[in-house]
């Protein structure tokens, strides 16, 4: 862990298409970090319909796209500079909790040029995350964040599919494209989630030959499901739950192997 070492954040990111549970499983990194001592970390919502606040329990204050579109149309108190304004509101959207913050990008950036504010808000990102050893991000669904290098500099690259063919498509094709994009990802890994049984050696064969690195599976549990529809916390789901076990050696086995 030499980087860590260094003063210089380790980040994890999360990427798969829609309904594979990668916010689900982005909130288990933030609770295994935790309990490993790991801290203080960052997490980032990069998702703009964000909900990872609700997987971890956590009112969101305000966004970064808010506090962009506040700036681009000119809503600056008197007497006070952009940037200070800028910076006093995004440490404003910061949300403290114990051993770990949480920052929500919110919705992209509408029409019109957002030059400065973008400017401004890649600036205060740079300065807050040399604060934390460890950051985790969960992003969208699809390819898109990896295609406008939203995801950049990343070391992990948590990839996670269900154990649908697309599922596993979508994985493959966002892993080549992160190769193909040269955006600083160091080492990518699948995770496959909701599974019912072991997948079948095709599957893995068809890993394998991509060059995806297998993480392991988490499977299918209704207890995320029943935390989910009570809107109680996931991470709160207990240490001995089955689906928390098999994120927990997942995320040893990532670990361990850097």
């Amino acid at each position: 862990m030499k980087k860590i070492a260094d003063n210089i954040p380790f980040s994890i990111a999360m990427a798969g298409k829609g309904g594979t549970g990668k916010t689900t499983l982005a909130g288990m990194l933030i609770k295994y970090l935790l309990m490993k001592g790991k801290t203080p970390v960052l997490a980032v919502d990069a998702d703009s319909n964000a909900n990872l606040n609700e997987v971890l329990g956590l009112e969101i204050a305000d966004t970064l796209g808010n506090v962009r579109e506040e700036m681009k149309k000119g809503k600056v108190p008197d007497g006070m500079t952009k940037d200070v304004f800028m910076s006093m509101k995004l440490n404003q959207a910061i949300v403290e909790a114990e051993g770990y913050d949480l920052i929500a990008m919110g919705q992209p950036e509408g029409a019109g040029c957002y030059c400065a504010a973008n400017n401004l808000l890649a600036g205060f990102l740079e300065r807050l995350t040399g604060n934390y050893p460890y950051i985790v991000m969960d992003n969208e669904a699809g390819m898109e964040h990896i295609s406008r290098l939203t995801t950049r500099n990343i070391d992990v690259l948590l990839i996670v599919s269900d154990t649908s063919r697309r599922g596993l498509q979508a994985a493959i094709r966002i892993n080549e494209l992160a190769k193909s994009l040269n955006i600083g990802v160091d080492k990518s890994y699948l995770v496959i989630n909701q599974i019912k049984k072991a997948p079948s050696a095709a599957v893995l064969d068809m890993i394998k030959d991509k060059g995806l690195e297998f993480a392991g599976t988490i499977p299918e549990d209704n207890t995320v499901y029943e935390y989910d529809l009570k809107g109680r916390p996931t991470v709160e789901m207990p240490d001995n739950n089955k689906a928390v076990k098999a994120s927990f050696a997942i995320f040893d086995k990532i670990f361990e192997s850097l």
